[in-house]
């Protein structure tokens, strides 16, 4: 009998939120392969066989139609697997990709969404990416392409959108670029957020002109995110986050450590 495979968000770093159904199907699953970009302690205690399939700095343990075989792989040994992404797996985790080829292999699945970092991290910041005034929209884009890829699809200028970056770290010239020729002001400001919602985090507030020199300076660590708009200026008066408060452990998932 053919298992399931259950696709949980375990969301954007501390292991606190993780929703309650995620963690239900982690606790209940026989095996569970995981990216990089979840929280450790999420893993601890469970009774499941882990498979690291993750990747970090651009490394790959194991090529994308590779953990598409293995996924249905296990569900064909009638056991009950559990794919644990980063974040929210449906904004630029490949879920879909992992979706479509279980459907064509005849395996069922189930997706539990998670909280992305894409809204979690700004507002970990004390940015939140709408506000009555400022900003009535917002888009997330990835900052991270391919070679062979189009360039980042970074919509016209509107004073009243805020256009979150992700993996914005080591792209910000590019972007940087293509903004100001879609006509956004050079003293707009950005934030970036690096590890949001972590004892890691860290947020650097500067503008579009000045970017790329400021955050070589800063020397942030990954994963980072980047907020343009509006919006930013409001972290002045609601950053509320004290990474120093958060519980011990709350950090990301090293394979070497496992």
């Amino acid at each position: 009998m053919t298992g399931k495979v259950v696709f949980v968000g375990a969301g954007p770093g501390d292991p606190e939120l993780i929703t309650v159904r995620g963690l239900r199907a982690l606790q209940d699953a026989d095996v569970v392969l995981h990216d990089s970009m979840i929280n450790r302690s999420l893993l601890d205690g469970l009774k499941a066989q882990l498979i690291f399939v993750g990747k970090r700095g651009g490394r790959h343990t194991m090529e994308q139609q590779e953990i598409n075989r293995l996924l249905a792989e296990q569900a064909h040994q009638g056991r009950s697997v559990v794919r644990l992404k980063g974040g929210d797996g449906a904004v630029f985790g490949r879920l879909g990709e992992e979706m479509l080829y279980l459907a064509g292999q005849g395996v069922p699945f189930e997706v539990v969404p998670g909280v992305t970092s894409a809204t979690a991290a700004p507002v970990f910041a004390g940015i939140p990416v709408t506000q009555r005034g400022l900003a009535d929209s917002f888009v997330v884009v990835t900052a991270h392409r391919s070679e062979n890829e189009p360039a980042v699809s970074i919509p016209p200028y509107h004073p009243s959108t805020t256009v979150i970056l992700m993996m914005a770290l080591g792209t910000t010239e590019v972007w940087q670029k293509l903004l100001l020729e879609q006509g956004y002001p050079p003293d707009l400001a950005v934030a970036y957020v690096s590890a949001g919602g972590t004892q890691r985090q860290q947020v650097l507030v500067t503008t579009i002109g000045e970017a790329p020199s400021r955050v070589k300076a800063a020397e942030l660590a990954g994963p980072v995110l980047a907020v343009v708009g509006r919006v930013v200026t409001l972290r002045e008066k609601l950053a509320w986050f004290d990474p120093q408060g958060v519980t011990a452990g709350c950090d990301y998932y090293l394979p070497e450590e496992r």
